[in-house]
């Protein structure tokens, strides 16, 4: 998953869109819905407790590196009960590839220490709880809670933040802003999927450096288009990405 960005306090200004743009934005999200109609995490998960650990695991780290090391410890340790025996020595060895793992095996083990004393070792699913556990911020409670279609929420990390302002569906300068403007605009039945649109497409397609414009199935939808290429038809249809 990408670095998440620092979120700021203040909300932005609720936008009244026009007829025309809010057809835009219906058709964007319509093409993503024809290419993929059900988006999920690329994070490997059998459970919301191993869904919550590779989840924290994965901040400032790819999916891939996480999925790599969860593939062997949870194979070992998938329950709040098996983790906590584990200890926080025994797990670090199973991630000590991913970034900040000193600290993100504390976490984990407090986490789950408080879901076998706190909740009978199960993980409680709703925001409040999730955000109380050690490690788990509002990014990743988000997303465990769209991921299970429990509550529709948009994580913004960098590639929503990017791919949000270049399809000009956010102008806000922090993560909390653009989340906000995001929810406010995206149609209600998309927004569960909307989360993993956006980040696959920023994580495959409109990438930060050079956006892959002739492969994007938004492209003539897209108002940053012309910064990239000065001309090219758009694409029809891709895979995922």
């Amino acid at each position: 998953m990408a670095k998440p960005l620092k979120v700021a306090k203040t909300a932005p200004r609720k936008k009244r869109l026009s007829p025309a743009e809010q057809a835009r934005i219906a058709e964007i999200f319509r093409r993503f819905e024809e290419q993929e109609s059900d988006p999920r995490t690329e994070l490997d998960y059998a459970s919301p407790f191993t869904l919550v650990v590779a989840v924290a695991l994965s901040a400032q780290a790819t999916d891939v590196s996480v999925n790599k090391a969860t593939d062997k410890l949870f194979k070992v340790a998938d329950t709040p009960q098996e983790m906590l025996a584990l200890g926080e020595e025994g797990l670090k060895p199973f991630i000590s590839s991913i970034g900040l793992y000193n600290m993100k095996a504390k976490n984990v083990i407090a986490l789950s220490r408080i879901l076998v004393e706190q909740y009978g070792g199960e993980v409680p699913l709703n925001r409040e709880a999730l955000q109380a556990l050690p490690g788990v911020g509002r990014k990743t409670a988000s997303v465990v809670l769209n991921e299970l279609r429990i509550e529709p929420a948009i994580a913004v990390d960098t590639h929503v933040f990017r791919v949000s302002h270049r399809l000009g569906l956010s102008t806000g300068k922090t993560p909390e802003q653009v989340e906000a403007e995001l929810m406010a605009v995206i149609p209600d039945p998309l927004k569960t999927r909307a989360h993993h649109w956006l980040i696959l497409h920023g994580r495959y397609v409109c990438l930060a450096r050079r956006p892959k414009c002739e492969e994007c199935v938004v492209a003539d939808l897209c108002p940053s288009r012309n910064l990239f290429v000065a001309s090219s038809p758009p694409a029809q249809s891709r895979g995922r990405g």
